[in-house]
């Protein structure tokens, strides 16, 4: 992937693709016919979310800026198509929907824009625009499918409602399992318990090391990779990882297109490997035999690429539902 400061080669049709979250903003551009190798740029600094949604004003903010400068890097190539995707978009995301295309198109001179999802980004990173599932896995888990038709989602309600089997939910179930040792209860694990105390402190202070955090999903789900760790010893934390992987199947089975096809891992939480990974390859094959599981082709970023580059082509296939993929 080439940095900011290296130019691209050629004249070509250019898109450019953007991808916010929690860990702050990434935009690329890259040529129409090679949205895979992008030059890129990032910021830390997270757009802003309250009450009231994504805030467009802190995303325009942010956003022109790292465009121009990719722009100018690229000896200032006309934009053919543009796509956002952001965490939060389909429930968070009316005011972009509102100002964000009218702000792009006159401030970069494109017409075709695009505002999706983080999952739909992760879908067409890891599928392009074949029908199958994507699972995307960190510190949450939402699960997203499509026959090219209509999406089936599962999950991503967060670390209170669900993201069953993601990053909070393991960490908060391993340290479940070490406080069940710290008081002397059934279902403990002295072995997590170890680990709790590494990288949080004393057991007894535990609540306070968790509860008052904002980032509290993020805290709990620094403990998942402790959880994978020492899973091949532990009962506990071996069983935590396989209910973990049921939970995760069956968000998958519950979006895959009738008659199975590709389902793709993406995220995080799939770096733990083989401890979860094992016991997830044989709940997918017990909950969806006919499914094929593949490797996911790039991350949320390059599918805002693929998406773009199909938009600008007038190929675009994934389907457009005005909250999830909104085109206007």
């Amino acid at each position: 992937m080439r940095t900011a400061g290296e130019s691209g080669q050629g004249a070509g049709r250019w898109v450019l693709g953007v991808d916010s979250g929690g860990s702050g903003l990434r935009v690329a551009v890259a040529r129409v016919d090679d949205p895979a190798h992008p030059v890129t740029v990032a910021s830390r600094v997270p757009v802003r979310t309250s009450a009231a949604g994504i805030d467009p004003a802190h995303m325009i903010e942010q956003l022109l800026p790292m465009a121009r400068e990719l722009l100018a890097s690229t000896e200032g190539p006309a934009l053919s198509a543009v796509v956002v995707g952001a965490a939060g978009m389909a429930t968070l995301g009316d005011g972009l929907r509102a100002e964000l295309p009218r702000a792009l198109g006159r401030e970069l001179g494109v017409g075709r824009i695009a505002l999706a999802g983080d999952a739909v980004t992760a879908y067409a990173g890891a599928l392009g625009q074949r029908p199958g599932a994507v699972v995307a896995a960190g510190t949450g888990l939402i699960a997203l499918g499509t026959d090219l038709e209509s999406w089936r989602r599962a999950d991503g309600w967060g670390h209170l409602l669900g993201d069953s089997g993601g990053g909070a939910w393991i960490g908060r179930a391993g340290l479940d399992a070490a406080m069940r040792a710290f008081d002397g209860r059934r279902g403990g694990s002295t072995a997590l318990l170890a680990l709790a105390e590494e990288r949080f402190g004393p057991a007894g202070g535990l609540p306070g090391q968790i509860y008052p955090r904002t980032d509290r999903p993020a805290a709990l789900a620094s403990f998942a990779p402790d959880v994978a760790r020492c899973a091949g010893d532990d009962p506990a934390a071996a069983g935590i990882l396989r209910e973990a992987a049921a939970r995760i199947a069956e968000s998958a089975a519950a979006v895959c297109p009738a008659g199975g096809g590709e389902v793709a891992l993406t995220g995080g939480l799939f770096k733990t490997g083989e401890p979860l990974l094992a016991p997830l390859r044989a709940e997918l094959a017990e909950q969806l035999p006919d499914a094929t599981v593949v490797t996911a082709s790039g991350d949320p970023l390059h599918g805002s690429l693929v998406i773009a580059a199909a938009l600008a082509a007038e190929e675009l296939r994934l389907p457009q539902d005005g909250r999830l993929l909104y085109v206007p």
